[in-house]
């Protein structure tokens, strides 16, 4: 597949509509800066941890409009999951120690619901029962497979429709080098929650960060998607450097976020890390919210997963 050229960001009226973050009241952060006046801001960096079998990819930044380079990418072209790319995560969360995947979740993941067809991922939610759930879908991770830190991160996907869906394309930490979530963060490229249903068709982007459960603090923004996100195919992005994190959708920039804490280290912890990929389709949970069975089955597919690195 031919690489798409990237366009020019949008305005900065543009990006008032949708972003707005919320401060932590730690003095020792600095300040909230607004897109005119975040310059850059140098860090150290701290060491990866290398492991056998782990494409570990420490990019450098990328500048909004700059230069970059693809470093990695899946086009789903093969005949089934590169097992040495994608593991997928069977069940309900309890093998990880969090059933209901920590959100009430409504579905048993299998992996017979992640199949690739004609160059395209398709996950897809079903109502039937399985392991004691009402409803099945997938969830895979490049977890100790492929991760990175900074650059860019973008997927072109077509989102499920129908009440109770949850797709998410989003990021963990790879180690947990500051202890477990959120204390290490979580990334969220792009979530969205019954499309379709009463007309919506809106997505969010999100960070997580702060303590360890339950003293978890997020940030984020919301932000229309140009057509119709369950029947077109569109490009969610992601564009993270040390100090800043930027979203976009089919490259207009509609949120950015450059404050946020670690109880376990200084800024810019915990965004100073390698991340690993998740993408998945969850039913119903905390924010799927209550689930028709008229509406499934339903697929996202994605067409392909890339990363950048600047220059």
């Amino acid at each position: 597949m031919k690489l798409r050229s990237r366009r020019a960001l949008s305005t900065a009226s543009a990006l008032a509509l949708a972003f707005f973050l919320t401060a932590c009241e730690d003095s020792d952060q600095p300040p909230v800066l607004s897109e005119v006046d975040s310059g850059p801001r140098v860090f150290d960096r701290p060491p990866l941890t290398p492991m056998p079998g782990l494409t570990l990819l420490d990019n450098e930044p990328i500048t909004p409009g700059g230069p970059m380079t693809l470093v990695w990418s899946e086009e789903f072209d093969g005949a089934a999951l590169d097992p040495d790319v994608w593991l997928a995560q069977v069940g309900d969360g309890t093998a990880e120690g969090i059933p209901g995947w920590g959100n009430n979740e409504l579905q048993y993941y299998q992996a017979d619901n992640a199949q690739l067809v004609d160059g395209v991922l398709v996950i897809e939610a079903r109502q039937e029962a399985v392991g004691g759930y009402n409803y099945t879908s997938a969830r895979i991770t490049t977890q100790d497979r492929v991760a990175f830190r900074y650059g860019r991160i973008e997927a072109r996907m077509r989102l499920p429709a129908g009440a109770g869906t949850w797709p998410a394309f989003w990021m963990l930490s790879q180690d947990s080098p500051y202890g477990a979530w959120a204390a290490s963060g979580e990334i969220d490229v792009m979530e969205a929650t019954s499309l379709g249903v009463g007309g919506k068709n809106s997505v969010f982007g999100t960070i997580h960060y702060g303590g360890e459960f339950p003293d978890r603090v997020f940030t984020g923004a919301q932000q229309e998607v140009p057509g119709d996100a369950t029947a077109e195919f569109h490009v969610y992005a992601l564009e993270w450097d040390p100090a800043e994190i930027r979203w976009y959708i089919d490259d207009v920039l509609y949120s950015m976020q450059n404050n946020w804490f670690s109880t376990a280290a200084p800024y810019p912890a915990p965004f100073d890390q390698a991340f690993h990929i998740l993408l998945n389709v969850a039913v119903g949970g905390d924010l799927g919210g209550t689930p028709d069975p008229a509406d499934y089955p339903t697929t996202m597919e994605v067409d392909y997963v890339r990363i950048y690195s600047g220059d």
